[in-house]
């Protein structure tokens, strides 16, 4: 079983520190009755110093360990330990999970109404094949694992470049996928933004020669549904083109060797201010002032061009010279009119044309994309509170003075990378690709806090009749009109008492929101019927058992 690398070294390496103290107390004691003889007389002045200097340094080390102690708690028994979390993880409890398989259930019937069919990868995968994969941060995030075996493993950063593997290894293509599981980042939570160490993604993809920018059309058409589906609030699609930033950084004189690790800085421009990503580009990158000023001309072009639409802003940047003659430049806009023109034909209204994103992923090689959600300031307090509340019960750190964030950040990104494939086959011809993943966690905080706000009871489970009795001793009659229901596929359960309380079954039924409820009892038995409640109207009437399960799923519509 592959056991996780700590990313932190432990407080001591020293497994017989305990052992070393001890040693030293008894060998300074020892020194000095050897040197004052069993008469009791007054040792040398070195060995007085000797045995001072020695009682200091106990002194030191007992105090250390005291400090140590007081860090790790009370001194804890045999089998005692802090009950919690791992830092990054959370639970999630029937509620918070009721809305959580809503929106899978949301994401996943769009990518079915859209043809993907499913695949599963392993949830860890060979080092080799996500090395060099995901930049310059994303390659820092990696969890690498080591197997007893011998194999360098790694726990999967992402769903797009096993799926790459996955292709690759089995000689497909052509697909169109969906895939729904778990990733692992070594990131720093913020609880605030939905950001933690295991997460779920939601991928899309499709892979094939096909019409240029139809598939990317169909993946923000899909992004569009899903997030108007589930009603997040105002949101935005970001576009860009992977040629256009390699345009904009080669006319502002970026060497092309830079030109990934400068993607990596402006990539955090939706998260900090020009100021400090210039910072960056001039400290640690090694640009000058020049190159950063033009840079920043073309990065942040619509912030001066706010009243003009994608295609508008596309030839207004075209007007400038250095561009213009530029080819990258020039292919990277056409294929975004194409582009713009597609999403119209499908409705789609959110997306916009954004040259400050990058995606800081090596692996795109055209059209990128990314959604950001913009939440209510309700909502945005909700959800800063819940992650304050998860950092009190996980023992972490407090997210006082971080202050609210004005979004969630992205809530699905993608695009398109036509060579990745390539690199694990090794073969000339690639398998071009373009996808969309949907970052469930932020959209999942999105959704509970606003059902929070709404202040929506939510349903944990999915029973539809709940069977009761009215009197003692009929625990056989209520299994049998169980059996009955599930056998005809009707979701049903029952007290697990022999002779429960009337009162407790129909207040455990209104606390689960199970609409219908039925009573059996003496009477009811001996006229062949059973006595129908509806939990919500209070409503009863008696119904025959002979037509029992076609009453329920008529009493269900009305429910």
């Amino acid at each position: 079983m592959p056991e996780v690398l700590s990313a932190e070294a432990p407080a001591s390496t020293n497994p017989h520190a305990p052992f070393s103290l001890a040693f030293d107390v008894l060998m300074n004691r020892a020194f000095i009755r050897l040197c004052t003889g069993s008469a009791g007389l007054r040792p040398p002045r070195t060995v007085q110093v000797f045995a001072e200097r020695g009682g200091r340094r106990v002194k030191e080390k007992v105090a250390k360990m005291l400090e140590l102690k007081k860090k790790l708690g009370e001194e804890q028994k045999p089998g005692k330990f802090v009950i919690k979390c791992p830092k990054g993880t959370r639970d999630y409890g029937p509620k918070e999970m009721a809305v959580r398989e809503a929106v899978f259930g949301t994401i996943i019937e769009s990518f079915k109404r859209h043809g993907a069919e499913t695949i599963d990868t392993p949830v860890f995968e060979l080092r080799d094949v996500l090395l060099s994969k995901y930049g310059e941060e994303g390659g820092k995030l990696v969890y690498n694992l080591e197997d007893q075996g011998g194999e360098l493993l790694s726990m999967r950063y992402d769903l797009t470049v096993p799926f790459a593997r996955y292709l690759a290894m089995n000689k497909i293509s052509n697909i169109k996928r969906y895939h729904i599981a778990k990733v692992y980042r070594r990131d720093q939570p913020v609880m605030t933004r939905g950001r933690y160490r295991e997460f779920y993604q939601c991928d899309f993809d499709i892979a094939g020669e096909y019409e240029k920018m139809l598939p990317e059309a169909e993946c923000l058409k899909i992004v569009d549904e899903v997030l108007n589906k589930l009603d997040v609030g105002n949101f935005y699609i970001k576009v860009n083109h992977r040629v256009i930033l390699d345009a904009m950084m080669s006319v502002s004189g970026v060497p092309k060797q830079q030109f990934k690790t400068v993607c990596s800085s402006i990539d955090k421009l939706d998260k900090e201010p020009w100021e400090k990503v210039e910072k960056e580009l001039i400290d640690e990158k090694g640009l000058t002032k020049e190159v950063t000023q033009q840079l920043r001309r073309f990065v942040l072009f619509r912030e001066e061009a706010t009243d003009l639409d994608d295609i508008q802003t596309l030839d207004k940047m075209m007007e400038i010279e250095a561009l213009r003659t530029n080819a990258d430049f020039k292919k990277g806009t056409e294929e975004l009119k194409v582009l713009f023109n597609f999403l119209s034909l499908y409705g789609v209204t959110s997306a916009r044309f954004e040259p400050s994103l990058a995606r800081g992923l090596d692996y795109y090689t055209g059209v990128i994309y990314e959604a950001v959600v913009e939440p209510s300031e309700e909502v945005r307090k909700t959800i800063a509170e819940g992650a304050a509340k998860e950092n009190q019960d996980s023992g972490e750190a407090s997210i006082e003075g971080q202050g609210l964030p004005t979004g969630v950040g992205s809530v699905a990104a993608g695009g398109r990378y036509d060579e990745l494939v390539k690199g694990f086959s090794g073969k000339k011809d690639s398998v071009p690709c373009c996808g969309v993943s949907f970052g469930i966690e932020r959209l999942f905080a999105i959704r509970e806090a606003q059902l929070k706000c709404k202040d929506v009871p939510m349903r944990t489970v999915a029973t539809e009749v709940y069977v009761a009795s009215a009197q003692k001793n009929l625990l056989e009659e209520r299994m049998k009109l169980c059996r009955s229901l599930w056998d005809s596929g009707v979701r049903t359960e029952m007290a697990y008492k022999r002779n429960p309380k009337l009162l407790d079954q129909i207040q455990n039924c209104e606390a689960k929101q199970i609409p219908l409820m039925l009573i059996v009892g003496e009477r009811e038995l001996q006229e062949g019927v059973v006595k129908l409640r509806y939990i919500k109207t209070r409503e009863e009437q008696d119904i025959p058992l002979a037509t029992l399960v076609e009453s329920i799923r008529e009493a269900l519509l009305k429910a």
